[in-house]
C-alpha cells in the first residue's frame, strides 16, 4: 500500500472524531459553528473516501468502483476503522520478534515431516461427538417484544498436537477452554438449520442477530441458527477487547485459533444434525466468511456455503495491513511472508477443494473495501470454480442491498423450511 493511502486513513479518522465530538458539545457552541464544523468534516471525510479509491488499483475479474459520495463515505469508514485498530496496537518487541521466528521455522519443519504441508486436510483430527452440551434459556429485550434463544456451551477439547510450538501458550488461554453458541430453534417439527460465523472483532449476540438477519430468517424462512463464537471472542476474550490475539503477531496462535474453530464448527455441526436437521447451511462474514470457506473443504454434507467479504490469504493480509516500520522489524527478525504463507496452507480455504455442488456455493463481496481488499473474494471466486457471486458498490459492509439479497436467495434455494 502507498504511504499517502496511509495519511488518508487517519485523515479520515480525524474528521469522524472531529464530527462525533462536535456533536457531544454543540451545545456550549453556536449554531454555525456547529454547522461549520460539520461540514468541514464531512467534506474531509469523503475526501479521504475519494482519494483512497483513486489508490486502489483496477483489479481483473472484479467490477469497477463508482466515484460518488455513498461509495467514497463507505470506504472512509473503513479507512478510520483501520486508523483505529491501528492505534490500539503495538508493533513485537525485539524478544517477541525472535520467538516468532523461531516458532516459524520450527512449526515448518514439523509440518513439513508430518506431510500437513503437502495435505493440509491431515493437520485437522476428527473431533470428538458433541453428546451433551449445556443449554441455558436466555432473551433479549427488544422494542417489537423480547427475543428468546438457548445459550450453548460446551468444553471445546481441541488441544494442538503435542509437537507443536506455541502448544503450552495456547493451552494456557483458559476462557478459551469453553466453546459458546447461540442457539434459535423452532418447537415444531426439524426445520433446516443455518450456522452463522461472526467476524474478527465481533462475537455479541445481540450484534451477531443484527449482521445475520437471524430474526428475521427464523421467522420468515422457518430456519433454526446457530450463531457460535469464535476463539478469543465475546466471552472468551483473553485480551482487552473481543477478538485480540485471534489475528495478532503470533502466527501459531493464529493457526491454532483456526484449526479451534474449525474443529469447533465440526462437532456443533454433528450435535445439529443429531437433532434430525434435514440440511445445514453455513454462512460466515469477513473472518467467518473465512472460515465457512475453510469449513467449505471439509465438511462434504453442508447444502450451502456463503462466504461473505471473505479473506483468503491471511499472510498476505498481515503484510498488506502492517505499517511500515513493522515490516522492516519482521524483515529484519527474518520472518518471511511466503515462509508464513506456507504455514497458514494449513488453514487456507484456497489449499482445500470445496466439498459441495459448485450451486451450493456463494460470495458477495464490497469493491471498494480496504479492511478486505477484493482480490481475496476475487480468489475464492476463481478457486471456487466461479460460483455467483454479489459484488456490491460499497466497502466492508455485509448489509448491502445486494448482499442480503445474494443470502435470502441462496437459502431459499438451498435450505428454507
Amino acid at each position: 500500500m502507498r504511504q499517502e493511502s496511509r495519511i488518508q486513513r487517519y485523515v479520515a479518522l480525524g474528521a469522524l472524531a472531529t464530527g462525533v465530538l462536535t456533536v457531544f458539545v454543540s451545545f456550549v457552541l453556536t449554531l454555525a459553528t456547529v454547522v461549520g464544523l460539520l461540514a468541514v468534516s464531512a467534506t474531509a471525510f469523503v475526501v479521504a473516501g475519494y482519494a483512497s479509491l483513486r489508490a486502489q488499483p483496477p483489479l481483473c475479474h472484479v467490477p469497477g468502483a463508482r466515484r460518488s459520495v455513498w461509495m467514497a463515505a463507505h470506504v472512509a469508514v473503513d479507512e478510520a476503522v483501520l486508523a483505529g485498530h491501528s492505534l490500539i496496537g503495538s508493533p513485537p518487541s525485539g524478544a517477541d520478534l525472535e520467538r516468532i521466528r523461531e516458532e516459524v521455522d520450527a512449526a515448518r519443519e514439523l509440518f513439513e515431516l508430518r506431510g500437513w504441508l503437502a495435505e493440509p486436510g491431515l493437520y485437522h483430527r476428527t473431533p470428538p461427538p458433541l453428546d451433551t452440551p449445556r443449554l441455558q434459556t436466555r432473551w433479549l429485550t427488544r422494542a417489537r417484544g423480547p427475543i428468546v434463544y438457548e445459550a450453548l456451551t460446551f468444553e471445546s477439547g481441541y488441544q494442538p498436537d503435542a509437537a507443536e510450538p506455541g502448544r503450552d501458550r495456547w493451552m494456557s488461554y483458559a476462557a478459551n477452554r469453553t466453546a459458546h453458541a447461540v442457539i434459535l430453534r423452532h418447537a415444531s417439527a426439524p426445520r433446516p438449520w443455518l450456522v452463522c460465523v461472526h467476524g474478527y472483532l465481533m462475537g455479541h449476540t445481540g450484534f451477531s442477530f443484527w449482521i445475520f438477519d437471524a430474526i428475521r430468517h427464523h421467522r420468515e424462512l422457518g430456519l433454526n441458527l446457530a450463531l457460535p463464537v469464535l476463539p478469543f471472542h465475546g466471552p472468551r476474550r483473553e485480551g482487552r477487547f473481543s477478538g485480540e490475539g485471534f489475528l495478532g503477531h503470533d502466527v501459531l496462535d493464529t493457526i491454532h485459533a483456526e484449526a479451534q474453530t474449525i474443529w469447533e464448527l465440526r462437532r456443533l455441526l454433528g450435535w445439529i444434525r443429531a437433532q434430525g436437521a434435514p440440511s445445514v447451511g453455513l454462512h460466515g462474514v469477513s473472518l467467518g466468511g473465512y472460515n465457512a470457506a475453510l469449513l467449505a473443504g471439509i465438511d462434504p454434507d453442508l447444502s450451502c456455503v456463503i462466504a461473505g467479504i471473505p479473506p483468503v490469504d491471511l499472510a498476505r493480509l498481515a503484510w498488506h495491513h502492517a505499517p511500515p516500520p513493522t515490516l522492516r522489524l519482521i524483515a529484519g527478525a527474518g520472518i518471511v511472508r511466503d515462509e508464513v504463507a506456507q504455514l497458514f496452507r494449513v488453514v487456507s480455504p484456497l489449499a482445500f477443494a470445496p466439498r459441495i455442488p459448485v450451486d451450493g456455493r456463494a460470495i458477495y463481496a464490497g469493491i471498494g473495501d480496504c479492511l478486505i481488499p477484493a482480490d481475496h473474494p476475487r480468489d475464492l471466486w476463481e478457486h471456487w470454480e466461479r460460483p455467483r457471486i454479489a459484488w456490491t458498490q460499497s466497502g466492508h459492509d455485509p448489509r448491502t442491498r445486494a448482499a442480503r439479497r445474494l443470502v435470502e436467495e441462496t437459502l431459499r434455494r438451498t435450505c428454507s423450511a
